[in-house]
């Protein structure tokens, strides 16, 4: 199944179920008026969403129309929480190695996750709007889960069952503003602005056998200003997903709308590129002694996607241009 939210300017939009190529949807509001709404009753409405998903696929459904992804909002505009990994170990091992950076202690053991801000996100077409290029803007493509209520203490054996969605999103992140933040020990704040979703959250089974072990096995594909910048492998996570959400609940409850991201997508084969600027740096960094790719711009533009196996449509892609924002250009 895939579900959509279209935006109707209220903050937490209408909920779509989205035919599986993309192209047509319906609303299904009769059902649950959001996303959020959905999740907190999944039991109550899951059977109905997912008639109505076969009927829309089936072109037996009154009231479809052609889906216009300019008018979406994120899946989910906005969430109870927002917690995000990073689970790919080879992105931190060359971020220390090109920076001097002590290592962390327990990183092979123990998942690194931080709680950023969920107030707002932005859909998949929508402009990125900061207020400086010197803040040195990155993006940072990754994968997530969408949970509903995990009662705390819940083992990772366990944890799976709670995944209801699955999505793909990108990260934006501030590189001169982390540092000072990291060194704090409290964490992000401004380095990490609105974060952006694909058009739609797929249920696990939309994705097959590329959705095993917790992990999305599936490349993400990574444009900047058209040209090629990578396609790093999902799989290569070294925490799975059930692991993150039964290291985040060990001593509270989620509740229902949590998001979990796996942090930065990357391989250990440099030959597949990455999924964020710091990383081609610091790949620059090691090889040349300084990087040579600078951050975005204002006007730059990224695309991400990730396509099944045979080149199916999933989660559809994220095309976003940067621009100049905030008080009081807005």
């Amino acid at each position: 199944m895939k579900l959509a939210t279209f935006d109707d300017g209220s903050r937490d939009g209408r909920l779509l179920v989205v035919a599986r190529d993309l192209g047509h949807a319906v609303d299904a509001s009769d059902i649950a008026t959001s996303l959020q709404v959905a999740l907190e009753n999944w039991p109550q409405v899951e059977a109905r969403l997912q008639a109505l998903y076969q009927q829309l696929n089936d072109d037996a459904v009154a009231g479809a129309f052609a889906l216009d992804l300019a008018r979406l909002a994120a899946p989910l505009p906005r969430a109870s929480q927002w917690l995000d990994g990073s689970c790919f170990l080879s992105h931190g091992a060359l971020m220390q190695k090109a920076f001097n950076l002590d290592p962390i202690e327990g990183v092979e053991h123990t998942p690194l996750i931080y709680q950023g801000a969920s107030d707002d996100f932005l859909g998949p077409l929508a402009d990125i709007p900061l207020p400086s290029e010197a803040h040195g803007i990155d993006f940072e493509g990754e994968f997530a889960v969408l949970l509903d209520d995990v009662p705390m203490g819940c083992p990772a054996e366990q944890a799976l069952q709670h995944v209801r969605l699955i999505l793909q999103l990108n990260d934006v992140s501030l590189r001169a503003l982390a540092p000072r933040e990291m060194k704090t020990g409290f964490g992000f704040l401004q380095a990490k602005p609105a974060s952006s979703f694909a058009p739609v959250a797929v249920t696990p089974d939309e994705l097959g056998e590329a959705w095993r072990d917790g992990r999305v096995h599936l490349p993400l594909h990574v444009h900047w200003n058209g040209e090629w910048f990578g396609h790093p492998h999902g799989g290569a996570m070294h925490f799975g997903f059930h692991q993150l959400i039964a290291h985040a609940a060990l001593t509270r409850r989620l509740s229902a709308g949590t998001l979990l991201g796996s942090g930065t997508v990357s391989n250990a084969e440099r030959s597949v590129g990455s999924a964020c600027i710091a990383e081609r740096r610091a790949i620059e960094t090691i090889a040349c002694g300084a990087p040579r790719t600078a951050f975005m711009r204002f006007g730059d533009r990224v695309r991400m996607e990730a396509r099944g196996p045979e080149g199916e449509v999933l989660f559809g892609a994220i095309d976003q241009r940067v621009v100049r924002g905030g008080w009081p250009c807005e």
